[in-house]
């Protein structure tokens, strides 16, 4: 079927909204009923076995104790992990369908959190210099202005405290795959359009924002970036994982998994920073 064209006004944060209140981030990674304590196992399961990097990334027993403010939890995958592992709390999302299944998640496990729906451009609400880490996977480039949701994200930092955040990589097999397979079909797209239109499970998301490494320290200043390196490249043949089976494809099959994971790190779709504020 012929991909349709992009639209030609700039998305709002309703747009965004809209977007994930229809279908929220790894809504069906389970086919178990949803809000089952097995559907939420599963999603947990599924979400960390593709993309294994999280746990290490987020190393959420580093903040047992500490204020940990989570912005865009989705359905509450790494929001439970922080809250297993000690941390005080605090998520927000601009999805209200997301944030219903947080709570009910985070009921289900005997967790609390401290919850809102908020846009990640209005956190004028939280305090300033609060937090000792703020986190952020794959959330911020969805937002229509990412440089206004930064500076919320450093302005609640305490001194001293760090900015967990993963973007996409502008230069990363993701971009390739998307141009090759759909920027090329003589309909006038440019690259950032067709990987956009394709960037999630689900197509047509409205906003989709990628970075280069140069892009960085200015986007997340006044913060200094600490560390930066790429991650994640899907192997697997989507069809065949739609069905919750994990047959790669054949060229990935043939690479010695060292140099997969060199691939990884240098044309990763997932850019993962780690800032800190002085």
């Amino acid at each position: 079927m012929p991909a349709p064209s992009p639209p030609t006004l700039p998305a709002t944060i309703e747009d965004v909204q809209a977007f994930w209140d229809r279908r929220p981030c790894n809504i069906r990674h389970s086919r178990q009923p949803l809000g089952t304590r097995g559907y939420f196992d599963e999603v947990e399961r599924r979400k960390y076995f593709v993309e294994p990097h999280i746990p290490a990334f987020a190393d959420f027993p580093r903040w047992k104790g500490k204020r940990v403010l989570e912005v865009g939890c989705g359905i509450g995958t790494d929001a439970v992990n922080f809250c297993r592992a000690g941390a005080s709390l605090t998520a927000v999302d601009v999805s209200a369908e997301s944030l219903k299944i947080t709570a009910q998640r985070l009921t289900g496990y005997g967790l609390q959190a401290d919850l809102h729906q908020a846009d990640a451009e209005q956190l004028d609400f939280l305090p300033d210099d609060h937090y000792d880490l703020v986190y952020s996977f794959g959330v911020l480039h969805h937002t229509p202005s990412p440089p206004a949701a930064f500076a919320h994200c450093a302005r609640v930092l305490k001194p001293g405290g760090e900015l967990r955040c993963m973007v996409y990589n502008s230069r990363s097999y993701k971009v390739l795959w998307a141009w090759l397979k759909y920027g090329c079909e003589g309909r006038g797209w440019r690259w950032r359009q067709a990987v956009r239109y394709h960037a999630e499970a689900q197509s047509g998301c409205p906003v989709v924002h990628m970075y280069a490494n140069a892009d960085i320290p200015a986007l997340v200043r006044p913060l200094e970036v600490v560390r930066m390196w790429n991650d994640h490249i899907f192997p697997y043949v989507v069809s065949e994982y739609v069905q919750h089976r994990y047959r790669k494809l054949w060229y990935f099959r043939l690479l010695p998994a060292p140099v997969f994971r060199r691939l990884e790190r240098t044309f990763g779709w997932h850019k993962l920073i780690i800032a800190r504020k002085h």
